[in-house]
């Protein structure tokens, strides 16, 4: 197993143990090679596991490489480690308020950062059953670890660390290779120890001072949850919001939340240097608005720059194109060889698992049936949301307001605060919004944002909407249980539907009401 499989495998305990012998099995032993697969996948996160399955389950003869660990970054390294830590915090954040709604913890919180990481390790590995090589391998998958390589455009040669090889010829191929966190060129970086998503998941102990550089989504996630289980946090970012590709109101309501957690947001940093201080510790400088900023932090966590995982595919012999910002695909997911494909972060600009689902269910489709009764899948066809785990939560669909005045589309927005919402009064929850986008003059959704503590499971109804073209007063007309959250989304429709009253009905209701009045 690679140097690299065991970083992302510390400790290695029991739960450990167990996530490497679903995912990585020590002692498994490549099949014998079937000439020729109508699909091999190149690396099995989400993309390629998809892409494997829905292939297998359609009768395909399928092979799956995979280098390191099934499961990709979603489930090693991502989004289900960081879930596991958000929640813990969570949890810290709502006995540290108690209070506020008169119940009283009278010794306190203690936070047990260890346990807290541990209970993520153990439901880790309890999940990763989902993405083992025993499971692929009963849906009738081949599945290969090493590293794939193409020979040419029928063969790819997968190599181990033990020497063994094994070449797999192919009809098509996927890469679904995926990206790993890369480091920008901060002077002094290489002289200090630092942490990236790959290793941030391996800590046992809590960093007492805990720098984040990037106040992205994953910096802005781990900063709140480090903050609020009891480190002292500084975030450090260029401009002037976290949060930055998100709607400023959106940002700005999270990092008033921020502040409550006792972050420290450094905006507006520039010219970082790094370096080493006593006692193992990390010397951050940089200069705000002018002004020299020196803080001593235990550890620093590098949350911006990605790099897509090309190395090794020898893909000039096989004449895929290919830059540093991944493989160049056209709408159909295809490379620029018309037998090989791509889906996920190696290829897409939606770095979500979400998305690489989709577009590997596109690449089957387009790969296997391209010729069939479905015609060719595009992937700009499909309506992506997305959400960030902070509290409140901020999620995303469509277009974003300074994106359509560019395009030159005509809005209308809508807004409800939660501020007039009954039940999140109730839950102490009103700090957000939902923002709705429509083309202008129709009730037809281009864009939404949400601001709340669920808003990742809310955007949901308003993306279903987008996609089967049910406009914002449809949605007004639909019964929505009282009292809840996504109640507000409803009242956006009812909000689009008083715009619809004419001149002559305004008249009308004045009339009624003046006849009813007088009877």
């Amino acid at each position: 197993m690679s140097a690299s499989v065991l970083i992302q495998l510390q400790p290695h305990d029991e739960y450990n143990r167990e996530l490497e012998a679903n995912v990585h099995p020590p002692q498994w032993v490549n099949p014998t090679p079937k000439a020729p697969y109508h699909l091999v996948v190149i690396g099995a996160g989400t993309a390629g596991l998809v892409a494997a399955a829905g292939a297998a389950g359609l009768g395909a003869r399928v092979a799956l490489i995979e280098r390191e660990l099934m499961g990709g970054d979603c489930l090693n390294v991502g989004c289900v480690p960081s879930k596991g830590i958000i929640r813990a915090s969570r949890v810290a954040a709502t006995v540290r308020d108690a209070s506020s709604f008169g119940v009283r913890v009278p010794d306190g919180v203690e936070l047990d950062f260890g346990a807290a990481m541990q209970r993520m390790r153990r439901l880790r590995a309890k999940i990763s059953p989902n993405d083992s090589a025993k499971r692929f391998s009963e849906l009738g998958i081949d599945v290969f670890f090493g590293r794939g390589s193409f020979d040419n455009d029928e063969t790819i040669t997968v190599s181990r660390n033990d020497g063994t090889k094994s070449q797999v010829q192919f009809k098509k191929a996927v890469i679904a290779s995926g990206a790993r966190a890369s480091a920008p060129m901060i002077p002094g970086l290489d002289s200090v120890s630092y942490l990236t998503n790959e290793n941030l998941f391996s800590l046992t102990e809590l960093p007492k001072r805990f720098g984040i550089v990037g106040a992205g989504p994953i910096g802005s996630e781990m900063a709140q949850a480090f903050a609020r289980l009891g480190s002292d946090v500084f975030l450090y970012q260029r401009g002037s919001q976290i949060l930055p590709r998100e709607d400023p109101e959106a940002a700005a309501i999270v990092q008033k939340h921020f502040q409550r957690d006792g972050i420290h947001m450094i905006l507006y940093s520039e010219d970082m240097k790094v370096g080493p201080a006593d006692h193992g510790a990390i010397r951050v400088s940089v200069s705000q608005n002018g002004v020299p900023n020196e803080t001593i932090v235990d550890q620093l966590l590098i949350a911006v720059g990605r790099a897509p995982n090309v190395e090794g595919l020898n893909l000039e012999a096989v004449n895929v194109k290919y830059d540093d910002k991944g493989i160049d695909v056209n709408d159909n997911l295809q490379t620029s060889n018309a037998r090989i494909f791509a889906a996920g972060d190696i290829c897409s600009k939606y770095k979500f698992t979400h998305a690489a689902d989709f577009q590997a269910r596109i690449v089957i489709q387009n790969a296997l049936f391209a010729l069939g009764p479905f015609g060719k899948k595009k992937s700009s066809d499909l309506v992506i949301p997305w959400a960030t785990y902070t509290s409140p939560e901020v999620a995303h669909v469509g277009y974003y307001e300074d994106e359509a005045k560019k395009e030159g589309l005509e809005i209308d927005t809508y807004v409800q605060h939660f501020a007039d919402v009954d039940r999140a009064i109730l839950e102490g929850q009103d700090d957000g919004f939902v923002k709705v986008h429509t083309k202008k003059g129709t009730d037809t959704i281009v864009g939404a944002t949400i601001v709340a503590e669920n808003a990742g499971d809310m955007i949901s109804e308003i993306t279903v909407a987008m996609v089967n073209g049910l406009g914002l007063g449809k949605i007004g007309a639909a019964i929505h249980p009282y009292p809840t959250q996504a109640e507000a989304i409803r009242k956006l429709g009812d909000q689009f539907n008083r715009t619809r009253l004419t001149p002559f009905s305004k008249k009308m209701l004045d009339l009624l009401r003046r006849i009813n009045v007088g009877g």
